[in-house]
């Protein structure tokens, strides 16, 4: 009886395992956009699905990589990935054609050849909160932060980037008027309302409109004398909390620049950083604040006030600039800014995709550039 119930129970832990079950590839491409909005993404980049497997295409385990490189594949094809999300688009510059001459054009082939997907998230994740940047302000300690560059909320209700107000007494002619501007492409909302200007009973007649139709709207107005009488709004998307590029970190307390490199240091697993520091700075002068942006941040560090930048990687005479304005500089190298955050996304879709597919992070993908 004894060697009976032994196996029973084996069997009964064995039904406490988490099933998984497989995922239709639109299905977690869609999961993976409401994760991080593609619309996040700075406008040069390219984002989203980039190789597409036939249909149907079901995905069992996604494969989770920094830098999608022929090594880093081939490991994706023994771990039987069905999806890779690379950080970073393999992507990029449009393919004239798919041969096995480059090296981009051989991953898109191995990627067909074994029906694998390829998914690229890029600057969306380094927008969204508790994306990159954040996993990146970590390693400072203790800070508040706000983004350097806020995003803008994708769509908003009002069509159109600008608003056109004006009123008239002048109810003869406004039919006309008014039937001109509809035959302008580009307008919309056109609205009229009941107005007393001045103790005279008037309309006022509001419309939005684009860049390009705001001067056909104007000249129309111009035309018929109404253009003195008319205001010009712009209009602007409502900012989003929290998300946008790079992080303007404040410390909870002041530390020395020598403290945040080490703290830097063992955040991002590093034996070593490269550092510049400030004109009339020292390794024990303190930090309060930091302006940091993962990758290649020289754009977007340009001109924060701060007393340190953070970043992967900046031109020399960025450096320069930053020196010579105070602020000292650590440079990290591209990759080594962003490849620690995979961790933190794995456990993180595990939750948001609710354990459907296996998750897994590449052992290959390491930073090109070593010290020697």
């Amino acid at each position: 009886m004894q060697l009976l119930q032994r196996p029973l129970r084996c069997i009964r832990a064995l039904g406490h395992l988490p099933s998984r079950s497989l995922m239709n590839l639109g299905e977690l491409v869609s999961a993976l956009n409401d994760f991080a909005s593609l619309s996040l993404a700075e406008s040069w980049d390219n984002v989203g699905l980039l190789v597409e497997p036939s249909p149907p295409h079901t995905v069992n385990t996604l494969f989770l990589t920094n830098d999608l490189t022929e090594e880093v594949m081939e490991e994706a094809v023994q771990k039987k990935a069905d999806l890779i999300l690379s950080y970073h688009p393999p992507v990029f510059t449009p393919l004239k054609r798919v041969t096995w001459k480059t090296w981009k054009e051989r991953l898109v082939v191995r990627a067909l050849e074994h029906r694998i997907g390829i998914y690229s998230p890029h600057t969306a994740y380094d927008a969204i909160p508790h994306g990159v940047n954040d996993w990146l302000a970590k390693g400072l300690g203790a800070c508040t932060s706000v983004p350097l560059r806020p995003s803008t909320a994708p769509s908003c209700p009002a069509e159109g980037t600008h608003r056109v107000e004006f009123c008239t007494d002048d109810t003869e002619h406004l039919d006309t008027v008014l039937s001109k501007i509809r035959d302008i492409q580009e307008t919309s909302c056109l609205t009229t309302l009941p107005a007393r200007v001045e103790g005279e009973e008037q309309t006022r007649v509001i419309l939005n409109c684009s860049q390009k139709a705001l001067l056909k709207v104007v000249a129309l107005l111009s035309q018929n004398s109404l253009y003195q009488r008319t205001e010009i709004l712009l209009l602007q998307k409502p900012l989003l909390p929290h998300t946008g590029m790079g992080r303007l970190c404040t410390l909870s307390e002041p530390v020395s620049l020598l403290d945040i490199t080490e703290r830097i240091k063992s955040h991002l697993k590093l034996p070593h950083v490269r550092l510049a520091v400030g004109m009339g700075k020292t390794l024990e002068s303190p930090v309060k604040k930091t302006a940091l942006c993962a990758g290649s941040g020289s754009s977007v560090l340009k001109g924060a006030e701060a007393d340190l930048y953070l970043t992967g990687e900046m031109s020399h005479h960025d450096v320069l600039d930053a020196v010579a304005n105070g602020i000292s500089v650590i440079l990290c190298e591209h990759s080594n800014t962003e490849r620690g955050f995979l961790t933190e996304l794995r456990d993180m879709l595990d939750v948001h995709l609710q354990n459907k597919v296996n998750i897994v992070v590449s052992e290959k993908d390491r930073d090109p550039l070593q010290v020697a």
